[in-house]
């Protein structure tokens, strides 16, 4: 397949797309109340849990499931020099809509709102000590870098269609960043270890109150593999699904390469996880089968199981057991980090705390917006490499020759 990135085509106002408006319009709806009243009048969050589902989804976990982008950097520019190139667009992309939509889910849950723009300005007030800047000034500076590293789609797109100053600037605008791109993917490779390791350190300023399960000087660590390993599946589960929905071949043998990658990494995880409960004395609380050992036994077992999976080579050939395994470890390291920010929280006794139907409503919402602009962008700039499998629209069943040779390929969703 040609690693030619271009446009999908086709219809944008598809009854998919509608039914992702109205979801997204109803959120709407929701975010102005919350900005017009205030987070008490909207959300459920109290003095023992000021920190909610926007937090622990929207950005803790949100953020995460958006590293595909930076962990196709890593293994791009800097393991093997480009040879996954044709992924990295769309990871990029998934990041960018990831990031920008966490921001969002900042500035829904910071109380004064309108004073957020702030943060990044007006450096003489400043705590170098806080954490929680250092994660907000990364996460500002990564959104930007995203949509810049993203922009030469828009500007190929500009080149070869948009009206003639549009194209002129694109001509203009390309080469320099074209030059400065290194320097910026360096950059996208810093941001992001910083502040997905600091998301854990946060969450070390709760000392006593964070279940021992959890509360371990090697959070910002275990932040940082999982992320990593959350991107790659990101990666995998995006392309499965763009095989599945667009009619497009997966890159098999990238694909295959990046489950061989996953393995160690997957499998670091839970090892460094087990041996810090074993060293901390805690091996107890982990089979105390109460609402902390079960989630924490379901979070090692989900980690777990996508490393055995991709350990065999003829799993890693087939499309549908790397889509599994990648919704596996997705999974994992989303539970860990929903655990981390909420469920082994414990403010105290008389604290509960359970997410709003408005909450849910501006999640799902931000959810489906992100699927929305996704959509839109595949559909009409150049993210995607390569031409669908077969002729015809996408979501046509391709002819039986054509058929064939993309299940001998490994585009079969059968077991292996």
């Amino acid at each position: 397949m040609s690693a030619h990135a271009e446009p999908v085509g086709g219809r944008i106002f598809t009854r998919p797309f509608r039914v992702l408006f109205v979801l997204f319009a109803l959120a709407g709806v929701a975010i102005l109340w919350r900005l017009l009243t205030g987070l008490g009048q909207v959300t459920a969050l109290n003095d023992g849990y000021p920190w909610g589902l926007w937090i622990a989804f929207d950005v803790v976990t949100g953020t995460a499931l958006a590293c595909g982008g930076y962990a196709m950097a890593l293994m791009v520019y800097i393991v093997n020099k480009g040879e996954y190139h044709p992924l990295v667009r769309p990871a990029v992309l998934t990041s960018a809509l990831g990031y920008t939509l966490a921001g969002i889910g900042i500035g829904l849950d910071v109380g004064r709102w309108w004073n957020i723009w702030r943060v990044p300005l007006f450096f003489w007030h400043w705590n170098l000590s806080s954490v929680l800047l250092e994660v907000a000034l990364c996460v500002m500076a990564y959104i930007l870098v995203l949509w810049i590293e993203l922009s030469p789609a828009f500007l190929e797109k500009a080149q070869a269609s948009g009206p003639p100053r549009l194209r002129q600037f694109a001509d203009r605008a390309l080469p320099i960043l074209n030059r400065t791109l290194l320097w910026i993917i360096a950059l996208g490779v810093l941001l992001p270890t910083m502040h997905q390791s600091s998301l854990g350190s946060l969450m070390l300023l709760a000392g006593p109150r964070l279940h021992p399960l959890w509360n371990t000087g090697w959070l910002p660590l275990l932040f940082l593999i999982s992320c990593i390993a959350m991107g790659f599946a990101v990666v995998i589960f995006e392309a499965a699904l763009s095989s599945l929905l667009l009619g497009r071949r997966p890159e098999m043998p990238m694909l295959s390469g990046i489950a061989r990658a996953m393995v160690p990494i997957v499998l670091l995880y839970p090892a460094l996880r087990l041996a810090d409960i074993a060293w901390q004395g805690q091996l107890g609380l982990l089979f105390a089968f109460d609402r902390f050992s079960v989630m924490a036994l379901l979070e090692l077992a989900l980690a777990i199981a996508p490393g055995i999976l991709l350990m065999s080579p003829t799993r890693r050939a087939s499309l549908g057991s790397l889509f599994r395994a990648a919704m596996l470890m997705m999974l994992a390291g989303g539970l860990y980090r929903f655990d981390t920010y909420l469920v082994a929280f414990r403010p105290g006794d008389n604290w509960s705390y359970f997410p709003s139907v408005p909450e849910l409503t501006i999640t799902i919402g931000l959810v489906a917006a992100e699927i929305m602009v996704y959509i839109a962008l595949i559909k009409v700039f150049p993210i995607l490499s390569g031409a669908p499998s077969f002729g015809g629209s996408a979501g046509a069943e391709p002819p039986a020759t054509e058929k064939s040779a993309a299940e001998k390929a490994g585009a079969g969703w059968q077991p292996a």
